[in-house]
């Protein structure tokens, strides 16, 4: 029941006219921002990452919630319509959607990614409102051995998970630690790796290197590629958007079990959306009554992959909020919203942000709601988004962060880094380095260190500390696996 009071009191917090208008925003501007092709929910929060000195933490992050659903929401309208995935995560609604569009089934397959999106994302934030506060309970009993070992395991699932090579991602996770440690370490006292610039001494702006990393970055990777080899072909929406019975009765049990596939790993601390959206197209196969129709626009390939991805995206909050741990970019980039305002996401926060997370949860609720009645009506708009020149998109891109990162300080040093940060982005995406492990890097890397300094002082230095303890044998053991498990098995099947 304690639980529920909590919620309730986070309606109270989310219905006010202030944060509804913020929510609004949120799952407006995510939709717009989803539906534009090559873009995504980590860009956009990047992008308005500067309005956290402006706006009242609660605001904020229902505004950035709104975001990260929206583009959910927003992705599968690109998916279908211009056979152009997001994300990777909507490569699979690409595959079915894409096909029942060119038969003239265009409006069936929008209906019923929004339905299921809201199915899933439904039953995805129920999941976040009852798991969240048992993962706390549970990460209490954590002591600084225990968290170190945690957030190993997270930069080696992260880095495995995020990368098409586990070693280019643990080379943008090095690249991540070594930014986060620049400044003053609070230890010692002495500057580290400022190379007497005085501006470095306080570290760099997470912020500053998010936008840079994310829209800098993605802005110019974008803009150097080769046209769509379909010549952007945009199809027209002409049947109605709507669903007949048959596309109901084929819909419905897809819409359930992908959520209940989707929750549940993105809720793992190597979750993400692409293993659930994948793993639901599957069954959905196995279980179709017509299995023929896959790959020439089945229904059902495009319900159950589209609600897997949305009910992933609640499952990525839950060891965000709970344990500080971001599984995904977009939570990345949220993580780093969250030390913009003093507010370390983990097991205290529950306790000491009660009102900002439950109000946080209690919008996603009416979010999805508004989600809903926003992307069936509205249609007509979102397709004429995807005619937006590419030259005018990617600019804009570019003098938003421009004007937002001189916003925070008006200095011209973090202008500089804000442009080599989307240089050293635009570089790893052309050489396929994932870019989130560098965000996990710099946020973790120094909370890594302090709770490893702490475990070697309660140990007078005895490094056996971090096996002794059972719980952090345990993390550490998931993390050695993690890391080695896909080379092994790979071995044997091939042996």
């Amino acid at each position: 029941m304690d639980t529920l009071s909590q919620l309730i009191a986070g309606f109270a917090v989310a219905l006010t006219p202030y944060n509804l208008m913020w929510c609004f925003v949120g799952v407006t501007v995510g939709t717009a921002i989803g539906v534009l092709p090559g873009l995504g929910p980590a860009l956009t929060i990047a992008l308005l990452l500067p309005l956290t000195y402006k706006v009242d933490a609660t605001a904020a992050f229902i505004l950035f919630a709104g975001i990260y659903y929206g583009a959910m929401y927003g992705g599968s309208t690109t998916s279908i319509l211009l056979n152009t995935p997001g994300e990777s995560a909507t490569i699979v609604t690409a595959m079915e959607g894409n096909k029942m569009a060119r038969r003239g089934r265009a409006g069936a397959a929008l209906a019923t990614a929004a339905i299921g999106s809201f199915v899933a994302g439904t039953i995805g934030t129920i999941g976040l409102t009852f798991l969240a506060e048992p993962v706390v309970n549970f990460a209490l009993r954590f002591g600084p051995a225990e968290y170190f070992s945690l957030m190993i395991v997270a930069f080696v699932t992260v880095s495995a998970v995020l990368g098409t090579s586990a070693v280019r991602g643990i080379t943008a996770l090095a690249i991540g630690i070594f930014l986060g440690l620049i400044g003053i370490d609070l230890q010692t006292g002495q500057p580290r790796f400022t190379f007497g610039v005085t501006e470095l001494l306080d570290g760099l702006n997470v912020i500053v290197v998010a936008v840079g990393l994310f829209a800098v970055g993605e802005a110019l990777h974008l803009a150097a590629q080769k046209k769509r080899p379909d010549g952007g072909e945009v199809i027209e929406v002409k049947d109605s958007v709507w669903m007949s019975r048959e596309d109901w009765s084929r819909s419905w049990k897809p819409w359930l079990r992908g959520s209940l596939i989707g929750f549940p790993i993105g809720a793992m601390p190597a979750g993400g959306a692409e293993v659930p959206t994948f793993l639901s197209y599957f069954v959905e196969k196995r279980l179709a009554k017509k299995p023929e129709e896959f790959g020439h626009g089945a229904i059902e390939g495009v319900a159950g992959p589209e609600a897997a991805n949305n009910a992933s995206a609640a499952g990525v909050l839950v060891p965000m909020l709970a344990l500080g741990l971001p599984t995904s970019a977009t939570a990345a980039i949220m993580l780093s919203a969250f030390q913009s305002y003093g507010i370390n996401p983990g097991p205290l926060l529950l306790q000491q942000q009660s009102a900002l997370v439950w109000g946080l949860i209690a919008s996603l609720y009416i979010g999805n709601i508004m989600l809903l009645v926003l992307n069936l009506p509205l249609i007509a708009l979102w397709v004429k988004m995807l005619r937006i020149p590419e030259p005018l998109l990617y600019g804009g891109i570019l003098v938003f962060a421009t004007i937002g990162t001189y916003g925070i300080s008006q200095s011209w040093i973090d202008l500089l880094l804000l442009y080599l940060m989307g240089g050293m982005g635009f570089l790893m995406r052309r050489f396929d380095f994932p870019t989130a492990p560098v965000i996990i890097g710099m946020i973790l890397g120094p909370l890594a260190e302090q709770e490893f300094r702490r475990a070697m002082t309660i140990s007078e230095g005895n490094l056996m500390i971090f096996v002794q303890k059972p719980l952090s044998l345990a993390l550490l053991l998931i993390a050695v696996l993690a890391l080695v498990g896909p080379k092994v098995w790979g071995m044997v099947r091939r042996g």
